[in-house]
Order: structure tokens, then sequence, then C-alpha cells
């Protein structure tokens, strides 16, 4: 395996490099075993603690992931392909289909937690909501699963006096979801503005998306606005990093 890639690198950087392209040229394939910490040494010449920065650059961009007392594993998994428009079109959630299904491409997504209750609204979600600080909101929070692992936490805020005595306020939405429930409400949600950032997961977030150390992951805070411009919904979503593509397409 031949160094590529600037000699002004660090070593770690330029052995990343290196096996970050014999990955994508498909040397290692999806499960398969890297070179460990001792192969690397004899190849590179170089102290053990280079060889652990290397692999440790490539697990926190998620491309591999450490399996204690075995080695390190290229990460079996497809990206999910989040079309942040499309998805949220109301022809497709006014036709009783859910926004997540047009994540899974066929897959099988599945939320495999969903708790539903009443809580007062934080300052942040009361703002946005046009809520007086405390007032009620109905929280909905999910961990969706796709191909059997934890990709996405979602937690949605509604004003509780709007949905109470809706389907909203059950773990089941029924056919197109919260959407359009809202619609039934005469509340349509004909606006989205999504806004994206990205830090470090808190140590719940990486448990339960069963995180390898050092994987960030993408915040995405969503609100929906009716045709008065009203919010009427606050989504608040927490990504695995290295589980999405986020694609966003634009008319000209």
């Amino acid at each position: 395996m031949s160094s590529r890639g600037s000699g002004r690198q660090p070593k770690y950087q330029r052995i990343a490099t290196d096996m970050r392209a014999a990955i994508e040229a498909g040397e290692y394939g999806p499960g398969e075993r890297l070179p460990g910490e001792n192969d690397l040494m004899a190849t590179y010449g170089v102290a053990r603690m280079t060889a652990r920065q290397a692999l440790g650059v490539l697990q926190a961009e998620g491309i591999v992931e450490a399996r204690k007392g075995a080695g390190v594993f290229v990460r079996h998994f497809k990206p999910i392909r989040r079309r942040g428009v499309e998805r949220l079109a109301h022809a497709r959630w006014g036709e009783g289909r859910s926004v997540w299904e047009a994540d899974a491409a066929g897959r099988e997504l599945v939320v495999d937690a969903v708790e539903v209750g009443e809580e007062d609204a934080t300052p942040v979600v009361a703002a946005v909501l046009d809520l007086a600080e405390g007032q009620r909101v109905c929280v909905r929070r999910r961990r969706y699963t796709l191909d059997g692992k934890p990709v996405l936490l979602s937690t949605s805020y509604l004003s509780a006096d709007l949905v109470s005595g809706t389907a909203i306020t059950q773990p089941d939405t029924g056919p197109g979801g919260v959407y359009a429930r809202l619609e039934e409400l005469g509340r349509r949600p004909v606006r989205f503005r999504e806004e994206i950032r990205s830090r470090m997961p808190g140590r719940d977030e990486a448990e339960r998306l069963a995180l390898p150390p050092g994987v960030p992951v993408v915040l995405v805070a969503r609100t929906a606005f009716d045709a008065d411009t009203a919010a009427v919904e606050v989504n608040e979503m927490v990504l695995d990093s290295a589980a999405y593509v986020l694609e966003y397409g634009f008319e000209a």
C-alpha cells in the first residue's frame, strides 16, 4: 500500500487517506476487517500511536467501526439519501403516505420507540409556536431504525390546545401522519423551514443511535407553517451523520 497525498500532511492523515481510498476502490468491502495497528506500523514504518490515530480518523468519519477484541471493520450500511424538498410535498402526506418513506427507498424503516405526552413549552419552542412560556405542548418522541440500525431521533412539538383529542396525541397518527391530521384541523402546512448544524452527540444520543466513538450527529430543526404563516409544528431531529446524505433540489 503506497502513501498518497501531500507530504505536508501528518503521517496519520496520509495513512487514513490511503485506507479511505482503498475502501472506496473496493479493496475492503462492507464488513471486512482493515489492517490493524501492527500491520500499519510495519507497512508505513510508524509508531503505534500514529497507526491508532489513522484508524481513529476513519472511525470519526463513520467509515469504519471498532469491534472490541476483533479489530476495525468497514461499516456495513448503505447511506440514506434524505431528499429534503420532495419528502415534504403535499402530494406525499396528502395522499396518506409517510414523509419518512421517502428516505427508506424500499428498505425497512421502522419506528421502534414512540413516546407521546404533554410538557411545558421551553422558551425556544414557545417563541416559535407563539405560545406563552410554559404553556402545554404535545411532545412526540420517536426513534427510527433502518435495516435494523438506529439512524434518527425525532422530537415534535405542537400546541396541546390545537391537537387535543386528535390522533396526533396517539402513538399512531394514521395515514399521512401529523401533517395530514393538521390539514383536517384546517391548519395544513404550506411552507417549511429547516435549519441544519452539526455537533458531537451527547451520551444518551450516542447510546440510542449506537454510534461508534467520534462520530458526530447532524441536527435538523424543522418548522411547519400554515397558510397564515403561523408555526404549527417544531420538529427537532438528530441524525447519525455517517448514515445520511442530505440532498436538496432547487429550481434555478
